[in-house]
């Protein structure tokens, strides 16, 4: 543990991102009397929540998400928000049902919080490519370490996320690098990022 983050020798950031999850359900479990309460309206209940989400999401900038930490954070973030929203009473049967995950994005306007992460890796990526070659930051980010790779699939790693958010804007195979020399069209990637509607 150093200045609250979790080091690993396998330089993985899983645990991290599992052990600010818990952190963050624990959060809300002691918060659920607030977060239900019917003397609290909507807006403030989600004011509630954004502050806790900035808590789980400190330091999200490094994070590499595989398919198993964005679902863990969707589960999160839709157990709060149908405890937010309640239950909703289904216009046939007349009986109360929870609400679908479609619904309960159309109900919270905030950005969910794996765009959120995505659009600030993405902030991020820009400064960094900004910095030019001097910058130690830059250097590890882009260097080439020595020795032989071992053998088996090559893990992924964050530059390969910057790469696959691109992707999903409809502009693979762009030097993410070179792109980020442009404030201004980066700019517009980070928010395209944010607004991008993931399934």
């Amino acid at each position: 543990m150093y200045l609250g983050t979790n080091l690993t020798y396998q330089h993985s950031v899983q645990e991290e991102i599992r052990s600010k999850l818990k952190s963050g359900k624990a959060c809300c479990h002691s918060m659920q009397n607030v977060l239900s309460s019917s003397l609290l309206s909507k807006n403030e209940k989600s004011k509630v929540y954004r502050t806790i989400t900035l808590l789980v999401l400190c330091g999200c900038e490094t994070w590499l998400l595989a398919l198993r930490e964005e679902s863990g954070l969707r589960v999160l973030e839709n157990m709060v928000v149908r405890r937010i929203f309640g239950p909703k009473r289904d216009e046939v049967t007349g009986e109360w049902r929870k609400l679908h995950n479609e619904e309960l994005n159309d109900l919270y306007s905030s950005p969910n919080n794996v765009r959120v992460i995505k659009s600030r890796r993405m902030r991020w990526a820009g400064r960094v490519a900004h910095m030019g070659e001097r910058r130690g930051v830059y250097r590890i980010l882009v260097g080439k370490p020595e020795g032989e790779r071992q053998l088996g699939r090559p893990k992924c790693r964050w530059e390969d996320n910057i790469k696959m958010d691109i992707n999903e804007l409809g502009c693979g195979g762009v030097d993410w690098i070179d792109l980020g020399q442009d404030r201004d069209r980066w700019r517009i990637f980070v928010n395209a990022v944010l607004n991008l509607r993931f399934t």
